[in-house]
């Protein structure tokens, strides 16, 4: 009895698997081949989900490399200024950067700085 146990411990610890993300980008994206075409440049701060409210003046809240802010915020010494369905603008020293939810697929279009 022990053993049919012992045996069935061991084949369902077997089987079992880790559960993936299903949010989680690609592997292809995630880490880019150097000289590769297409690879997206992984420098710089990662838009990873954005949350915006349905109703007027609600809430507007992102997650950045993990760090979740919301609209008003500092992230990094640089002040969440807008956010939109697929982008969030940064703003520091009187220079923008765009984080894109779903960046370009051509090398270093992830982010982009605006001087205004």
């Amino acid at each position: 009895m022990s053993l049919a146990v012992a045996c069935a411990f061991v084949t369902s610890s077997a089987l079992a698997q880790a559960l993936q993300d299903p949010t989680r980008p690609p592997a292809s994206l995630m880490s880019p081949r150097h000289g590769t075409p297409g690879a997206v440049a992984m420098d710089g701060p990662k838009l990873q989900s954005i949350l915006i409210a349905r109703t007027p003046g609600g809430r507007h809240v992102a997650v950045i490399d993990g760090a979740t802010v919301r609209l008003g915020d500092t992230y990094q010494g640089a002040r969440v200024e807008r956010m939109t369905q697929s982008e969030v603008v940064l703003s520091k020293g009187g220079k923008k950067q765009v984080l894109k939810l779903f960046p370009a697929t051509v090398a270093g279009q992830n982010t982009k700085s605006v001087q205004q």
